[in-house]
């Protein structure tokens, strides 16, 4: 899964205490090395290795959540195919 700035992710019941109990968090920047994250609810921020993002994501500790614009886009498109 490509990381990139913006994405927003909901943090897993397991992981909120590693995160201050924030729900969500938002990429604020991804240099290929770390990522710098914002915590939702303005619980904080903070930075990781991307191995270790993309380590959380397999284990589900955190989901993406869809950007709107890209639900819009999703139905747009089966619009035009049927």
């Amino acid at each position: 899964m490509l990381i990139e700035e913006g994405n927003k992710f909901q943090i897993s019941q397991n992981a909120k205490g590693f995160f201050n109990s924030a729900e969500t968090m938002t990429v604020k920047s991804n240099n290929g090395v770390t990522i710098q994250f914002i915590l939702g609810d303005s619980k904080g921020h903070g930075s990781m290795p991307v191995e270790h993002m993309q380590y959380l994501l397999k284990k589900s500790n955190l989901t993406v959540i869809p950007h709107k614009r890209s639900l819009l886009n999703h139905e747009i498109n089966e619009e035009q195919i049927g």
